[in-house]
């Protein structure tokens, strides 16, 4: 029929699509290519000292170097490890204890003020004393990364909690709901993006935990590759290790960021 369009014509296509909703990544690499590509050229022009800053190419170098002869593999899964086996600790210790300090009132009088004083608490200046408990093997690195991410992800859980719709609380309890239905049906879905938005947090505070327990005491690990190559003045292999840390940080945060936008709208509205 003469005069009649076809909406379909109109509709971007699937590669439009695409590239309209991954905008922040391409905007995201080309600010990266900027800014190495301004350090490159300054690290040319001798416009910054290589021992002190190296080069985006003197970088890639170590890297193939480092990976190419093998040893950087185990210390980047000792550091993975370190950093996976403490933030799942963190994870389930600090949602039962933001669960339990947010639903009862007595037991948040007890737990709040330990959560707010150990939360200010400057942890790293405590690796002594860890190394003094645990010695310098793994276990004292899982604890560091526990203590530094169990605070954030006890405290948005606690948060959670205390957010629950009073309204729905409210009906369920009129029906007769035990207190273990109210948590489970009613309550924790609720909780569950504080849940994320915690583990969010905690995860770049665990990263630092990894990174600060290897520098100090440690044979192992990308803290102690950094330590090491920055005392023979290697700073493409010390950049090398930051940049390492740095893209799976990204990675983690972005990843943790996608689950938390899904679980958004499980997000209970303000009490009226």
């Amino acid at each position: 029929m003469t005069g009649v369009v076809d909406a379909r014509q109109y509709e971007p296509s699937r590669l439009r699509r695409w590239l309209g909703a991954s905008e922040p990544l391409w905007y995201g690499l080309i600010g990266l290519v900027v800014v190495g590509g301004a350090w490159e050229l300054a690290a040319r022009l001798r416009l910054i000292r290589p021992i002190l800053l190296s080069s985006p190419s003197a970088i890639f170098e170590s890297a193939i170097r480092e990976f190419s002869a093998g040893r950087i593999w185990t210390d980047i899964l000792v550091s993975f490890a370190e950093y996976g086996a403490g933030l799942l600790l963190a994870l389930g210790i600090g949602v039962i204890i933001g669960v339990v300090a947010g639903w009862s009132d007595r037991a948040g009088a007890i737990i709040n003020p330990w959560l707010t004083a150990l939360y200010v608490t400057p942890i790293v200046a405590l690796v002594p004393v860890f190394i003094l408990w645990f010695g310098i093997g793994i276990q004292m690195k899982i604890f560091v990364v526990f203590l530094l991410a169990l605070f954030p992800i006890a405290i948005n859980t606690l948060a959670g909690v205390r957010a629950a719709e009073h309204r729905f609380i409210r009906v369920a309890r009129s029906f007769g709901a035990s207190e273990w239905r109210l948590l489970t049906t009613v309550v924790f879905p609720g909780t569950v993006p504080f849940i994320f938005t915690g583990v969010r947090q905690a995860s770049g505070r665990a990263l630092v935990g990894v990174v600060v327990a290897e520098l100090i005491a440690s044979n192992q690990g990308l803290g102690f590759m950094i330590t090491l190559a920055g005392s023979t003045f290697n700073t493409p292999k010390v950049m090398l290790g930051i940049l390492i840390l740095a893209l799976f940080g990204v990675f983690v945060g972005g990843v943790l960021q996608r689950i938390e936008q899904r679980f958004e709208g499980w997000r209970p509205e303000a009490a009226p």
